[in-house]
């Protein structure tokens, strides 16, 4: 396997028709979203089900939102997700109290409106940063300028989509890049589009 590759997350499924695309593409992470507030919200029902039909090769993460610790570890435990996404005003300590519960991966997720955000997702003990703008999945890009100051492998989301992605992977070679709103229409996940961004960033990142 070629570790230099970039890979590739398509976040916000909530349809077993998205489960079916997904396993057709192979990304290596397709993300749930149990923010109740968010418009791609699945229950823990929903994503079990969903992932009953989810290819084994693929990593499914849970995104939450400021979530008790106990619903996540139980989530973890019951296989229903392999990775956590912390999209919140979750702390260190947070993430400290997490770690005595699991030892899967956590991604924690930094809006970057600045330099000092960057400085913050340097410093996250959590095994990776996602770096975006908003509160995700807004599909508004950030100042890209900042990557050039990040040390440490990251996923990279935020206005991306088959269109945008190449030149992205291109600059900046990130560890992973997340896509949501970038593969929908009319809010939902879009078979062509999704398969576009997956085969644009292969493309660009095998080089």
């Amino acid at each position: 396997m070629n570790e230099d590759r970039i890979r590739i997350k398509l976040c916000g499924l909530t349809r077993s028709c998205d489960v079916e695309t997904a396993n057709h593409l192979c990304p290596d992470y397709i993300g749930f979203v149990f923010a109740e507030k968010s418009r791609r919200y699945v229950s823990p029902e929903q994503a079990a089900e969903l992932r009953n039909h989810l290819c084994p090769d693929i990593l499914a993460v849970g995104v939450f939102v400021n979530e008790k610790i106990g619903q996540i570890a139980a989530l973890l435990e019951a296989g229903v997700i392999d990775l956590v996404q912390l999209h919140g005003s979750e702390d260190e300590a947070y993430i400290g109290r997490l770690r005595e519960r699991t030892d899967k991966p956590i991604i924690r997720a930094f809006r970057v409106d600045g330099e000092e955000d960057i400085q913050r997702a340097q410093a996250s003990t959590a095994d990776y940063v996602l770096l975006d703008s908003g509160s995700g999945g807004t599909g508004k890009a950030f100042d890209r300028g900042l990557l050039a100051r990040m040390n440490r492998p990251y996923f990279l989301a935020g206005g991306l989509d088959a269109a945008t992605v190449g030149e992205a992977v291109r600059r900046w070679r990130p560890y992973a890049v997340d896509v949501s709103s970038g593969i929908e229409t009319d809010g939902k996940k879009d078979p062509e589009k999704m398969r576009a961004f997956v085969e644009r960033v292969r493309c660009v990142g095998s080089k």
